[in-house]
């Protein structure tokens, strides 16, 4: 297990009722609507940076552009952007 990030739902996510939750496995964080889980974004090194896996919870479809950042949280925040902007929000 890795160590805790420190990442926080966006406010247009909480606008929403959405909110972030670190899964079991501890390096997972599920985006959740109305506290159900909806995405998974999972931070994952690449070539000595990080980027984020994005993963729809419903059916497995990966849906990450394959940005790369500097930290594990620059991944998730920047995973969570690229949802913002898949979902038109």
């Amino acid at each position: 297990m890795t160590a805790t990030m420190s990442v926080t739902a966006p406010e247009w996510l909480t606008q929403r009722n959405g909110g972030l939750r670190l899964a079991p496995d501890g390096r997972t964080w599920l985006f959740l609507l109305n506290d159900t889980p909806q995405y998974k974004l999972t931070p994952t090194p690449a070539d000595g940076k990080w980027t984020c896996f994005i993963q729809q919870s419903v059916n497995g479809k990966r849906i990450d552009g394959g940005a790369v950042y500097p930290t594990r949280e620059d991944a998730v925040r920047g995973g969570l952007e690229e949802l913002r902007g898949k979902l038109g929000w």
